[in-house]
């Protein structure tokens, strides 16, 4: 049943135009604080580095302090990008979160570096290895110091990523190709999936998810999470007048131009609006009942297990307004 489905967030904290850093972050923790009280199932946060866009370049600090600012949500990473990152920092990182909050820690990993080369180089300390080449060998390592040891990885032999553990953070795998899609299966761990990326090939992972699907130790049957770049208001002309900033900032991104979130007054006067408006896009927007209905028919059409929605405006009340009603149509159970 499509309304058995859990809802989740992810949020990007994406900077508003004339806004600091601390205001993104301060926002991504009202909109965490809302979905715990609204009965969401979890909150993510984002890697990205040196863009000017987005406030988040650490999430396992973020999630320190999300996890203490909310009560019930699990809090995870959609996702740490693992490359930029030796295995064992990993491992330790989210093993002591989980220690400080156990049952309610996720560590999503991806393969893509969430920036661009020159950054990445230097989040590596060398401009050798910019692949993600070596990347299922260290998923393996950080898998089995977390306690999931499979027969390719000696690491847990080697390190401890905390002294007595008593419990783990649950491990997905992040992607937006069929590649990240057959890992995922081939391991058998849950699999979330980059709709929101709008870069299309959702319905081909989900298949290949599906199919190169093997039982493992800490999943017995395929997990799929969907996520989808949802805006839910009141009327459809409130939700396209707040969904106008996203679409700006879309065409940014198609044409390099990563910049803030125009407010959603600049936004319905912006010279290239129309030419925004035309991008082909799969994001969500309008009144309740219609969203939650297409967000159904996604769930359906790729056998999703759970759906995460990302909500960008630059209205901070408009946010929230969009977790509350998305939340009451899907039939959450408030904490």
């Amino acid at each position: 049943m499509v309304n058995s489905v859990p809802l989740s967030v992810l949020d990007l904290s994406i900077l508003n135009e004339g806004a600091s850093s601390g205001d993104a972050l301060q926002a991504t923790t009202a909109l965490a604080r809302r979905a715990d009280a609204l009965g969401f199932t979890r909150f993510w946060v984002a890697e990205h580095h040196n863009m000017p866009s987005v406030a988040c370049t650490s999430p396992p600090v973020l999630i320190a302090h999300l996890a203490a600012s909310t009560e019930r949500i699990k809090v995870g990473s959609g996702g740490v990008m693992l490359p930029n990152h030796a295995p064992l920092v990993v491992a330790e990182q989210f093993a002591m979160l989980e220690a400080l909050h156990p049952g309610r820690i996720d560590l999503g990993i991806g393969r893509a570096p969430g920036t661009d080369q020159g950054t990445a180089a230097a989040l590596r300390r060398s401009v050798d290895g910019l692949g993600a080449e070596d990347f299922p060998r260290h998923l393996l390592d950080v898998m089995a110091m977390l306690g999931d040891r499979r027969s390719d990885s000696t690491m847990a032999e080697r390190f401890r990523a905390t002294p007595v553990a008593s419990s783990s953070p649950t491990i997905y795998l992040l992607g937006s190709s069929g590649y990240s899609a057959q890992l995922a299966g081939m391991l058998g761990l849950p699999f979330a999936f980059a709709h929101h990326f709008d870069s299309g090939g959702t319905l081909q992972a989900a298949e290949l998810y599906h199919e190169s699907f093997s039982p493992s130790a800490v999943l017995q049957h395929p997990y799929l999470v969907i996520t989808a770049n949802a805006l839910a208001a009141d009327t459809v002309e409130e939700a396209e007048y707040h969904g106008a900033s996203s679409r700006i900032t879309a065409l940014g991104r198609r044409t390099g131009r990563f910049a803030p979130l125009p407010s959603a007054a600049d936004a319905a006067v912006h010279p290239q609006l129309a030419e925004a408006m035309r991008l082909a896009t799969n994001r969500v927007v309008g009144a309740a009942d219609d969203v939650a209905a297409r967000l159904r028919e996604l769930v359906q059409r790729t056998g999703a297990h759970e759906l995460m929605v990302t909500v960008v405006a630059f209205d901070l009340h408009a946010r929230l307004r969009s977790l509350q009603l998305l939340a009451e149509q899907w039939g959450c159970a408030p904490a």
